[in-house]
């Protein structure tokens, strides 16, 4: 069995990382899934989901500082619609996570939360969960 939801998460600013965590986990809990597998796609090119440390918000500030040192938004860029950097920070983060889903619950680390990564905001952004039972 598996099961396929989407939700919408409005980002705040040009980047950002929004906290995700705690709407996968619902979307987890309304499928019953008690073991198997939770997907987190998110269908948009300057924008990416990772896994981080989610109880200190200077973790956050530090990685969106340092992204943004090593891929600058102003760099001699061609693509005409300006956002070249934030391709390229979305396409090397990546557009998928997997967690393991352990007694009904996702198997994230005790610091772990699940953040959607905005480069080219502040947008509406899409985010699909596939929660596949095994």
């Amino acid at each position: 069995m598996s099961k396929t939801y989407t939700f919408n998460v409005k980002t705040p600013r040009t980047t950002a990382m929004v906290d995700i965590t705690r709407q996968v986990e619902e979307q987890v809990q309304d499928s019953g899934v008690k073991s198997g597998a939770c997907i987190v796609f998110i269908p948009h090119t300057t924008a990416a989901v990772t896994i981080n440390e989610n109880a200190d918000p200077d973790v956050v500030r530090d990685f969106l500082m340092e992204i943004n040192k090593v891929i600058p938004f102003s760099d001699g860029y061609l693509h005409m619609e300006g956002n070249s950097a934030a391709h390229i920070k979305s396409s090397l983060m990546g557009f998928s996570e997997t967690i393991i889903i352990e007694d009904g619950r996702l198997y994230l680390g005790t610091w772990q939360g699940i953040y959607l990564t905005e480069f080219d905001g502040p947008r509406l952004r899409k985010v699909h969960v596939k929660i596949i039972e095994g």
